[in-house]
């Protein structure tokens, strides 16, 4: 959305990720990875820490945020993969619509539910807050709201759990150095988001004007692809760009975006991920990739860049 109808749709929303807020959920977000840890303490090995706690840690956070139910938790699943996945062959992109109209779908039922009893969960106070402001509710903007922040709000998060658990378990300083200090899991989150930097939807511009860039001239009319992750890697900004450091600190990083779009949720995120790097590398603190690292599978084929699974031991 671009202005004016950004500036209010935005709002609407943002008290939703307040520092209040997020405050009062953190006992429940250390709750839900407690118990999905426990149960992989409890269990045989070695265990694939994505479907035992990657996945379902923000896939839950997010559901009882929205008020979306989590016993659904794998029909979304199935349909976020299909719809972050890159369209290389027509059968891709057939299968995205086919996805994105089921979830669509799913969540319009969800939304007419909750018309009749609003529940106290962001759904339910968005129907609340159209129906005093506007006298009615406008289902076709909260699902198109609700699918924005199911998918973002696990899709990313369990994505990036997984690849910093696996560089945590491979990089014995920077582990060493959170283990000592649980100060730096902040500054190591940001690195993590700095360093691989998995959503990377290309953002496609058209030159309106001479411009010089970068020593190069772009006339009116050529394209341009903007590409965040390389941004991220940027040495003018990054001291040893390719090289991961708990110790950098910073939030530079374009990982959230930038700007009026910058992503709303980037807070929970944080949260999400830090709870879980202190409370795994706590509980488990030689953790350990149960194969050899170049046997593991990354998800190349998709626009959020990820583990498609990650067996560990300890």
């Amino acid at each position: 959305m671009d202005a004016p109808e950004h500036g209010p749709a935005r709002r609407a929303v943002l008290g939703e990720f307040t520092h209040r807020r997020l405050t009062a959920l953190e006992p429940r977000i250390q709750e839900i990875v407690g118990e999905h840890i426990g149960a992989m303490l409890a269990g045989p090995r070695p265990v694939d820490l994505i479907h035992a706690l990657a996945l379902p840690v923000p896939s839950l956070v997010i559901c009882e945020l929205l008020g979306v139910p989590y016993e659904d938790h794998d029909f979304f699943q199935e349909r976020s993969a299909l719809i972050v996945k890159q369209n290389d062959e027509p059968e891709d992109a057939a299968n995205a619509q086919r996805a994105m109209q089921e979830l669509a779908g799913y969540l319009d039922g969800l939304l007419r539910a909750k018309e009749e009893t609003p529940a106290d969960d962001l759904l339910g106070r968005q129907i609340l807050r159209q129906r005093e402001a506007n006298g009615a509710v406008d289902r076709a903007e909260l699902v198109g709201l609700s699918f924005l922040l199911l998918v973002a709000g696990h899709e990313t998060t369990a994505n990036m759990i997984g690849l910093g658990v696996l560089e945590l378990s491979q990089n014995t300083e920077a582990r060493e150095a959170i283990r000592q200090d649980p100060d730096k899991t902040l500054s190591a989150v940001d690195e993590m988001l700095r360093y691989f930097t998995i959503a990377e939807p290309v953002l496609a511009r058209t030159v309106t004007e001479d411009v010089e860039l970068g020593g190069r001239l772009l006339k009116a009319g050529d394209g341009v692809l903007t590409l965040s992750h390389v941004a991220n890697r940027d040495p003018k900004v990054f001291e040893d760009p390719d090289t991961f450091d708990v110790e950098r600190g910073g939030r530079r990083h374009l990982a959230f975006g930038y700007g009026a779009h910058q992503c709303l949720g980037q807070n929970l995120a944080r949260l999400e991920l830090q709870v879980v790097v202190d409370t795994l590398l706590r509980r488990i603190p030689d953790i350990r990739p149960a194969v050899p690292v170049e046997d593991l599978r990354f998800k190349d084929d998709a626009i959020v860049y990820g583990l498609r699974e990650l067996p560990v031991t300890w």
